[in-house]
């Protein structure tokens, strides 16, 4: 391995020379305390970063060992030592083209498994891009030799060295660790004692706008729930104890399904929205922190215009005109219903245990149909969910947490009801059924819906399915969380309300390349995406970038894995 003073002898030798003789800096470059490796060149000033990595042993860290050796606890402090890094890199003052700086992905409130940082037996990395400055297209190679002997030094030694007076402070690491492991045990224990979801007593749900996930300020405290008309705890209020936080009480919400109804501006949404984010851990401070849901859960909603491949719809969509086989269906612009209703049939092929239902972002006709329109409709298709909803807890056991603030039908199906008034919880559940009994038996529902099929939900088999041609080079991106790109072909995800961060889009892309392109039919689509999910909680993530060393990428879910590949228009797949 070559030293520094080499690469900054060499570096200052460049100056004036056209940019692409930066490429002689390529390789390792020893810095004594750790090393800085140029993996990468960009081509030219306006071409993405070069891509680097800065290698710091465990040593020089100062990292304790039962934090290195610990699985769960490397990844929370691959976590924060990525956010202490946004931090510090963010703080000096950019000179533009003409400087050098380090960059690194962007975070947002949840603790995910980073590429940005990466573990190995002798120490951690931390992979950055770095724009190596240029005038015009001339190397500026004393700037750049100006920042390696000075500010690279400073920047890592306060981003990862926890003996340095201006370093990381140790205490914090260790309470985003603890936060972290906290709600792993919160997950664990909702699968031991059957429940779907926990949100603990003082909870901060709600968020600062609807285009900030930063906690409001001024938000109401959530509160364990009381029954409705009486001043007594409900049923639903629980305790456990966690390894850090020891006892805590909250509002466990058990399998089967679950109404929240309240007046609009209550909260019922703002509710419904921490349960969908909570199957991640988030940081100290965000308000969710023991707010968390079973891992697997899916929000599903209705999405015009999008494509269906193969999907079996049967359980919401009977016989259509001109005979088209729901078992297996095919369409490259769905209605609402029919894209809702491949959502929900989606996500339970490929194992999920909690739908998430908003009325809002539903389509009207899946959910229900009165008794009018049962009586004026004679040939219609949908089975609505009204219809379906028990089935799908009793013969798939599959839960459903649902937001209703229009329409009461399903409280005669309902295990539990939650009301919400000024953000306060009540269980209502009681109330509700006294309500049912008052009112027409099941007003909605249809005793002459089709019968539960013996096999409600086929899987269907991968088929190869290689992304259209590249223009001059193979394109494999995402555009924020909303748009994935596959050469010339999008995906559209914005649907996918639980991919939260950019990187876990970037990831899927890389994923579902690899997928398309590399089936041979014998594999379901689920256990396809489960296989690649696994991988990405490994620490090479190589395997997904062509040995690039990604810098920008976070671990996925299987269920966003999935559904991102069932909207991929070049899709090809069969019934198994």
């Amino acid at each position: 391995m070559r030293d520094a003073d080499e690469l900054i002898r060499k570096t200052k030798s460049l100056d004036g020379r056209s940019y692409g003789g930066y490429k002689q800096l390529l390789g390792q470059w020893s810095f004594g305390d750790f090393s800085f490796s140029i993996d990468r060149v960009q081509s030219d000033p306006f071409a993405p970063p070069s891509a680097c990595r800065i290698l710091v042993p465990l040593d020089t860290a100062q990292i304790p060992s039962e934090i290195a050796l610990d699985k769960l606890a490397r990844i929370a402090a691959g976590d924060f030592l990525a956010r202490r890094a946004r931090k510090i890199f963010g703080a000096r003052r950019s000179g533009g083209k003409s400087e050098a700086q380090l960059r690194i992905a962007p975070v947002g409130q949840e603790i995910l498994p980073r590429s940005s940082v990466t573990w190995n037996e002798e120490g951690m990395e931390l992979r950055v891009q770095v724009p190596f400055p240029a005038a015009g297209r001339r190397i500026l190679g004393r700037n750049f030799a100006r920042f390696l002997d000075y500010d690279l030094c400073e920047l890592v030694y306060k981003t990862v060295c926890f003996g340095e007076d201006d370093g990381p402070d140790l205490a914090d690491l260790t309470r985003h660790i603890h936060t972290f492991k906290d709600h792993v045990a919160l997950q664990k224990i909702l699968h031991e004692r059957g429940w779907v979801a926990f949100v603990a007593d003082g909870a901060l749900l709600a968020r600062a706008s609807g285009i900030s996930d930063l906690p409001m300020t001024d938000a109401v405290p959530f509160q364990v729930p009381k029954v409705l008309g009486k001043d007594t705890p409900s049923s639903l209020v629980q305790t456990i104890e966690l390894p850090y936080s020891g006892k805590i009480s909250g509002m466990a919400i058990p399998k089967g399904i679950t109404v929240i109804v309240g007046g609009g501006y209550h909260g019922k949404s703002t509710l419904l929205e921490a349960l969908e984010r909570s199957v991640y851990p988030h940081i100290p401070g965000d308000g969710r922190e023991l707010v968390a849901t079973l891992p697997d859960a899916i929000k599903v909603r209705a999405e015009d215009g999008r494509a269906i491949t193969a999907t079996d719809i049967s359980l919401f969509i009977g016989a259509l005109p001109g005979g088209a086989d729901t078992r297996q269906f095919f369409t490259e612009n769905a209605s609402g219903s029919t894209s809702q209703a491949a959502a929900i049939t989606e996500a339970i092929e490929c194992g999920s245990r909690a739908l998430l239902i908003d009325e809002d972002t539903s389509a009207t006709n899946l959910l229900l149909r009165d008794s009018r329109m049962r009586q004026l409709g004679r040939s219609e298709p949908i089975i609505p969910l009204i219809d379906r909803v028990g089935g799908i807890r009793e013969e798939l056991g599959v839960s459903t947490i649902m937001v209703m603030g229009g329409s009461g039908d399903f409280l005669d199906l309902a295990d539990q009801v939650l009301l919400l008034e000024n953000y306060i919880p009540y269980d209502a559940t009681a109330r509700a059924r006294e309500v049912s009994r008052g009112e027409a038996a099941a007003s909605s529902t249809d005793s002459a819906a089709p019968d539960w099929p013996q096999e409600a939900v086929r899987k269907r088999l991968l088929l190869s399915c290689p992304p259209p041609p590249a223009g001059r080079r193979e394109k494999t991106r995402a555009e924020g969380t909303a748009t994935l790109r596959l050469n010339r072909e999008e995906i559209d995800i914005s649907a996918l309300a639980q991919v939260v961060d950019p990187g876990q889009a970037e990831a899927i892309a890389y994923a579902i390349r690899a997928l398309v392109t590399d089936a041979n039919g014998k594999e379901t689509i689920a256990d396809a995406c489960s296989r690649f999910a696994a991988e990405f909680t490994s620490s090479s993530w190589q395997v997904f970038a062509a040995g690039r060393y990604p810098a920008f990428l976070a671990a996925p879910r299987l269920q966003d894995i999935f559904a991102a590949l069932c909207r991929y228009r070049y899709l090809k797949a069969r019934s198994a």
